[in-house]
């Protein structure tokens, strides 16, 4: 229920104050484990891609985002775990394959962190292409664009702005690839989303 809540009044603000556009839903499966890998160039990314999503998904957040006891709260109550930036967090992964293995979407950008829109990001890391070859689910690339004029690094506050979701159609990573070339790949599809 505060799943849906969430979802609804995230969806309305973006309609209202981002004039969201959403391009490409039919490329998100209607049911079974997938999943969604997006570039992140702002804080609003995950309520604003998550909202445009028609399926429930599952987000993997920084570990500090969870020191707040009410923000834990709530993170908890939409789906969210906790992972350790910077590190190999064998727990975070095995809750990724457990929340996989149950049918759910899992959200992912796989850059990591924050990129600053036009510069050349950071290569993506390898753990979304070891949970996409490893366990055979099909992955949708997203690309969303605008949230960081609504929502700059550094800004507390959001402002009004044009935002853009777009859905790619499916990847799937055949079992043997190497790992970091899945994630490589991966985020190759979501680059090209742009243009």
């Amino acid at each position: 229920m505060v799943y849906l809540i969430s979802k609804f009044i995230f969806f309305l603000v973006s309609k209202i104050f981002f004039r969201m556009q959403v391009h490409g839903v039919e490329n998100i499966p209607k049911k079974g484990a997938f999943i969604l890998a997006s570039n992140h160039i702002s804080n609003l990314d995950p309520v604003t891609v998550g909202s445009a999503c028609p399926r429930r998904l599952n987000y993997m957040a920084k570990e500090e985002l969870f020191l707040n006891p009410i923000l834990s709260l709530w993170m908890n109550a939409v789906g969210c775990f906790p992972v350790k930036r910077d590190s190999a967090d064998i727990s975070a992964l095995r809750e990724a394959i457990r929340r996989l293995k149950s049918g759910g979407g899992l959200f992912l950008f796989p850059e990591g962190t924050r990129q600053e829109p036009g510069v050349k990001s950071a290569q993506p890391q390898a753990g979304i292409g070891f949970l996409a070859a490893k366990h055979s689910v099909p992955v949708v690339p997203a690309f969303v664009k605008g949230t960081d004029q609504a929502m700059p690094k550094g800004a507390k506050f959001i402002k009004p702005a044009r935002v853009s979701v777009f859905f790619g159609k499916q990847i799937h990573i055949g079992r043997g690839v190497p790992y970091q070339d899945a994630s490589s790949l991966i985020m190759e599809k979501i680059r090209r989303l742009a243009s």
